[in-house]
C-alpha cells in the first residue's frame, strides 16, 4: 500500500470505532451510515493486511495489530490539525507561535522587563525566544531566517528587511561624582568630546552614535564590552560615558560614586526600531507588532508618530 491509498477520513473512522467500541455509534459520530464506516474499515484493513478489530454481535475490541494502529493514527490526525493551525497563523494576525525575537545588547535587558507583562497579554498565543547580540550579527540572523524579528537602533542596512521605526531613546551622561561635568546648566553634547569619554567596543552601534553625538575622534577614550562595565569604570573615576534612557537608574547611585544629567533639548539619542524580513509572510502581523511597541514606548522615551515601516 502506498500513501496515496491512504485517506485521513479513514483513519478517522477506525479511531472513531476504536473510541466507541461500537460501528453504530462511530458512523453516527463520524455522520455516515454503518453499512459504509464499515465497508471504508474493511478496505483500510484489507490495503493494510491486518486485521484491527475483534468483531462479535455484542461489542468490537482492538486487536493488538489494531492498537498499534490507532495509536498512530491519532498521531497523524493531531499533526494534520497542527498542519491546519498552521496555516492558519500563517495567514492571521495578531501573531501566533513561535517568534524569535532579538534586541541589540544595550536595549535589550533594560526594554524587555517593561514590555513582557503586556505583551504576553496582548499575545496569549504568540509564544517568545529572546536573543541579544550586535546589530551586524542581529541583521545576518534576520536574513539567513535564524531571527524572525529584532529590535535594533537605526539606521540599518535595510537590503531585504524592513524596518518600522518605534520610539527615540534620548541618551545621558554617566560621569564621577566628583567631575566637573557632575554638575552645571544645560549641559550640551560637545561639551564632552575629550579623552575621559569611555566607549563600547568597536562592532557596538551605540560606540559609533556616541563618538557621531560628541564630534569625537575614532581613538579617544578606553573601551568596554557592556554597559554594566562601563558604568563600573565611571564609578572607578576612570571617565565618563554616554547611556541610553533605559538604563540610566531610576533613583541617584546609592554609593555616591556616579551622577547622571540630562542634555538639553537638542541632546544626542537614538532611534529604536523591529526591523523583520519583507519577504516574511507574518509581515502584516509584524506591523501590528511594531504598533504595540510604538503604543508601549518607556517612559523617557518619545513614541515615534511616523512608524510607517521602511523597506
Amino acid at each position: 500500500m502506498n500513501l496515496s491509498g491512504l485517506s485521513l477520513r479513514d483513519l478517522e473512522y477506525v479511531v472513531a470505532v476504536a473510541d466507541e467500541g461500537h460501528f453504530g455509534r462511530a458512523a453516527e459520530r463520524c455522520n455516515i451510515s454503518q453499512p459504509t464506516l464499515s465497508v471504508q474499515v474493511r478496505k483500510l484493513e484489507t490495503a493494510l493486511g491486518l486485521v484491527l478489530f475483534e468483531r462479535s454481535n455484542r461489542r468490537v475490541l482492538l486487536t493488538e495489530a489494531g492498537q498499534v494502529i490507532v495509536r498512530q493514527a491519532r498521531v497523524v490526525l493531531a499533526e494534520a490539525q497542527r498542519l491546519l493551525t498552521l496555516a492558519s497563523e500563517g495567514r492571521g494576525s495578531p501573531l501566533t507561535g513561535r517568534l524569535i525575537l532579538a534586541a541589540i545588547q544595550t536595549l535589550g535587558p533594560y526594554f524587555f522587563p517593561l514590555v513582557l507583562r503586556p505583551l504576553r497579554e496582548e499575545y496569549p498565543l504568540l509564544t517568545l525566544s529572546l536573543q541579544e547580540s550586535r546589530t551586524a550579527d542581529i541583521v545576518e540572523g534576520l536574513r539567513d531566517g535564524r531571527i524572525d524579528a529584532a529590535l535594533v537602533s537605526l539606521p540599518v542596512p535595510q537590503h531585504g528587511l524592513t524596518a518600522a521605526p518605534l520610539f527615540i531613546e534620548p541618551f545621558w551622561l554617566a560621569c564621577p561624582a566628583e567631575h566637573a561635568l557632575a554638575h552645571g546648566g544645560a549641559l550640551s553634547a560637545t561639551e564632552i568630546a575629550g579623552p575621559d569619554l569611555l566607549l563600547l567596543d568597536e562592532g557596538n552601534c551605540l560606540r559609533d552614535q556616541a563618538i557621531a553625538a560628541c564630534g569625537a575622534g575614532t581613538s579617544v577614550g578606553r573601551h568596554a564590552t557592556s554597559l554594566e562595565t562601563l558604568r563600573s569604570m565611571v564609578a572607578a573615576g576612570a571617565g565618563y560615558t554616554l547611556l541610553p534612557a533605559l538604563a540610566v537608574p531610576a533613583a541617584p547611585d546609592p554609593s555616591g560614586l556616579t551622577v547622571t544629567r540630562a542634555f538639553d533639548v537638542d541632546g544626542p539619542g537614538r532611534t529604536i526600531a523591529l526591523a523583520w524580513r519583507t519577504s516574511d509572510p507574518r509581515a502584516s502581523g509584524l506591523s501590528s507588532l511594531a504598533a504595540f511597541f510604538r503604543a508601549h514606548a518607556p517612559s523617557g522615551t518619545a513614541a515615534c508618530r511616523d512608524g510607517a515601516p521602511r523597506a
